[in-house]
């Protein structure tokens, strides 16, 4: 990123002199479990991320995926099918040019129309990459606006996020919680930093035999950037200030009028926008359409409750802010039956998958109709390990699910 520019690459020249000098050939470094690529980088193919996945370790990628509000990274969709088909768990990232909060939503929605296009998977990492001269010059309390903006309005879109900045900027030009940090050590041997974070990058210049050029990676110290999740609502809490919300109490514990307690997982779709429109519930026992929040097309969401108005149902995904049935394309509970050919089980495995009659497994996505459709742009790879949280039957044939709407056929697993 925007920091292998600076003074690094002195610093790196210096301890690599130092290094020969010394006649050190073997230095234990920092973990390599994340490596970032971008245009500079050039297209990445299988067998690159294939071998830093086999032969170094790396477990996820990370790519740039756009910058401010118009430019989009080309090799973005080709390095995230690459590193799918290797094995590896793909992210994004987007370079801040933002310096308002309204600017931060703008490059939000930007970045995730952008990796939705790109094929980046719902429930992946979109990170913001604040590190510009934008942001330099504005106080910690605007910066701090403006990257939870950025991150609130990309959960919008199925999309994880969180803040990779520079190390010398964290606590002074912005506060981060828990992030992903950027900081070189002139020697890494034994080192471990940042590690209430997420992760910390703590080189730009790592090479890999069979690719091309200097690599910034990163050690993870949870499992933020390999996991697939849906993203925790922004919707997850209601400003009492906003004319869309009511003061109706809707607690978990508790059920108003004709509503129903109903646990379980929804995967929401609109098949006419880019985003699930929310409504809340009035005193009057209306609804009123929430404008200021949305949920991401084809993503998952708890539900404790569901109601009926109008002989609509609704179900609720956050305190009081509620999804209409029409953009419910299935419930994902351990529990539901979806009918007589499709039947829902919870099952939290990991699965080795293989087609000996092709280079990669091919997935299916689950449509609204309960019929399997094939994903074109992206697949796994053949003898590669994936976590499963669910099995679906789907007439006759069993799929397993490895990411939010995307299936493997059991014909396809070998263990």
């Amino acid at each position: 990123m925007g920091l292998k520019k600076r003074v690094i690459a002195i610093v790196a020249t210096v301890v690599s002199f130092l290094a020969v000098f010394l006649c050190v050939t073997n230095v234990q470094a920092a973990s390599a479990d994340m490596v970032d690529v971008s245009n500079n980088n050039g297209g990445m193919t299988v067998s690159n991320f294939k071998n830093m996945h086999d032969n170094y370790g790396i477990k996820a990628m990370v790519t740039k995926i756009s910058e401010g509000t118009s430019f989009k990274d080309a090799d973005a969709a080709g390095n995230i099918s690459a590193a799918q088909s290797a094995g590896l768990y793909v992210n994004g990232y987007h370079y801040a040019r933002y310096s308002t909060v309204a600017g931060a939503k703008a490059e939000a929605d930007f970045a995730g129309r952008t990796a939705q296009a790109d094929g980046l998977p719902a429930g992946a990492v979109l990170a913001t990459d604040v590190e510009s001269s934008e942001q330099s010059s504005l106080s910690t309390t605007q910066n701090n606006a403006n990257n939870q903006a950025f991150m609130t309005e990309v959960a919008k879109y199925g999309y994880r996020s969180t803040i990779y900045t520079m190390g010398s900027w964290v606590g002074t030009v912005m506060n981060v919680d828990s992030g992903w940090i950027a900081a070189y050590p002139y020697s890494p041997a034994g080192q471990e930093w940042y590690t209430a974070n997420h992760g910390w990058q703590w080189t730009s210049t790592y090479t890999f035999s069979g690719s091309y050029g200097n690599f910034d990676v990163s050690e993870l110290y949870d499992n933020f950037f390999t996991s697939y999740e849906s993203p925790e609502g922004t919707t997850a809490s209601t400003d009492s200030s906003s004319t869309d919300d009511t003061s109706t109490n809707n607690s978990s514990t508790t059920t108003d009028n004709n509503a129903s307690s109903s646990t379980g997982v929804i995967n929401v779709n609109s098949t006419s926008s880019d985003y699930v429109p929310l409504v809340s519930m009035q005193s009057d026992g209306s609804v009123k359409n929430i404008t200021n929040r949305a949920l991401g097309n084809r993503t998952n969401w708890k539900t404790d409750q569901t109601k009926d108005v109008s002989g609509v149902k609704y179900y609720r995904v956050a305190t009081n802010e509620w999804v209409s049935s029409q953009y419910v394309t299935g419930n994902n509970s351990s529990t539901t039956t979806d009918s007589a050919s499709q039947t829902d089980t919870s099952n939290t495995d990991v699965v080795e998958v293989d087609n000996s009659g092709a280079d990669y497994v091919g997935l299916m996505s689950l449509q609204s109709d309960g019929t399997m459709k094939n994903i074109t742009n992206r697949a796994l790879g053949n003898n590669t390990n994936w976590k499963t949280d669910q099995t679906k039957e789907v007439n006759g044939v069993k799929y397993y699910r490895v990411a939010t709407n995307e299936w493997v056929a059991s014909t396809y697993v070998i263990s």
